[in-house]
């Protein structure tokens, strides 16, 4: 029985949650999901799924709540981990000016440059159609979305748009720009916790 968390700090959570039950049971997996802020939770957990929502803000809920360093050693210990929009910035190595001004602290863990706000303001939202490496086609959901502008050699790149990054696979972490949680597919979900098979 496997526990996967989703980081309640801000975001689709509850997309999120809803999401990976669907693709637990599409998979035939023996899972629990839960949205938690309790660094105990998140300990225990299998997988973690790092929402979007406003990068500096998370990051330090997540730092006060101590669980910044849970994931930390989930990812050492080789557990799955997926960042989106504003996930996938905190799990990149390097930040741009904005990420820098305003003191983010991110968790380091993918060799990736990241650019916050990459694809304009909240007007500019737009979905299209990506062709994701080991998925296939996926209508993706961009708000406010940052990009991935460069990555390092131990980095799978997923997918691109407009000439940026906008996922990326180091191990067994994942980084993606957009919303997946936000559509009607579940295979991104899917692709994600079959990592807990591997």
């Amino acid at each position: 029985m496997k526990l996967i968390s989703v980081i309640a700090a801000q975001g689709d959570v509850e997309e999120h949650v809803l999401m990976a039950k669907r693709a637990l049971e599409e998979l035939g997996m023996e899972g629990n999901v839960i949205a938690t802020i309790r660094k105990e939770d998140v300990a225990k957990s299998d997988a973690i799924i790092l929402p979007g929502g406003e990068s500096t803000t998370i990051s330090k809920l997540i730092h006060k709540a101590s669980i910044a360093e849970e994931i930390k050693k989930a990812a050492k210990e080789g557990k799955p981990i997926m960042g989106t929009c504003a996930g996938s910035i905190l799990l990149a190595k390097h930040g741009d000016e904005q990420i820098e001004r305003t003191k983010t602290k991110l968790l380091e863990l993918m060799d990736i440059w990241v650019k916050r706000n990459a694809f304009g303001r909240q007007r500019e939202s737009f979905q299209t159609t990506l062709n994701i490496k080991g998925i296939g086609e996926f209508e993706a959901v961009f708000i406010r979305a940052p990009a991935i502008i460069k990555a390092g050699d131990n980095v799978e790149i997923l997918a691109t748009f407009d000439d940026y990054i906008v996922a990326a696979q180091q191990d067994n972490i994942i980084a993606l720009t957009f919303h997946p949680e936000l559509t009607d597919d579940t295979k991104l979900h899917k692709y994600f916790l079959e990592l807990l098979l591997k």
